[in-house]
């Protein structure tokens, strides 16, 4: 009896699909002003505190799904997958704050364009992701859709891996011996543009695994 009544207290439904969205609204927002920052020039600040801010939002609507992954007593998928999949969308925006912080720290305003090329894979990868979740509402229905963009996020990581070593390569080739520093900063920034993918296949990965629990 203490139970039950416990249930009815509790919320039935969360709204987990609305605060996907709106975290993949960020993700989105925060991948527009990544790729104004290394377009370079005086406005790089401007477009760091955009991302600064996306990430802040992002912060909040993850807050809220934990929130109510504890709150809600039937939630629409297994209470891990819910938590998987917003944790691995945050590490995509906190990953482009890592890399909004370290262009801030070195004081850059100049982009190879092999950073700009990774920029754009990533700025794709984030449509992708806004594109797939309003899908969740329905993924019986919507696998195969869902199915096609996690492809699609799996194969443009493969392409920013290859850009980040031509990209590494190219800078290593005319750095490495005469101005050191410079390659060290080009290979940090490499570094946190292939994080940023790597964190998009990740948000495939957890999506694919709720098709394949609920299709």
């Amino acid at each position: 009896m203490a139970f039950a009544w416990f249930q009815r207290m509790l919320p039935r439904q969360g709204n987990f699909f609305e605060l996907f969205e709106a975290h993949a609204v960020s993700i989105v927002a925060a991948a527009a002003a990544l790729e104004r920052m290394v377009e370079g020039g005086p406005d790089t600040h401007k477009y760091i505190a955009q991302i600064h801010d996306r990430e802040h939002d992002a912060d909040d609507i993850t807050r809220k799904v934990l929130q109510d992954v504890r709150r809600t007593f039937l939630t629409p998928f297994d209470r891990g997958a819910i938590t998987s999949l917003i944790a691995s969308m945050d590490d995509a925006v906190d990953e482009m704050h890592a890399a909004a912080a370290a262009v801030e720290l070195y004081e850059l305003c100049q982009f190879e364009p092999e950073m700009k090329e990774m920029v754009a894979l990533i700025v794709d990868a984030a449509r992708l992701i806004s594109d797939a979740m309003p899908l969740l509402r329905d993924v019986a229905k919507n696998s195969g859709k869902l199915h096609t963009l996690t492809e699609r996020l799996v194969r443009l990581e493969g392409e920013a891996d290859e850009v980040n070593a031509r990209g590494l390569k190219r800078a290593f080739q005319r750095d490495a011996q005469s101005n050191t520093l410079s390659f060290i900063v080009a290979r940090e920034m490499y570094k946190h543009l292939e994080r940023i993918a790597d964190s998009f296949e990740d948000v495939a990965n957890e999506i694919d695994g709720i098709v394949i629990d609920h299709a």
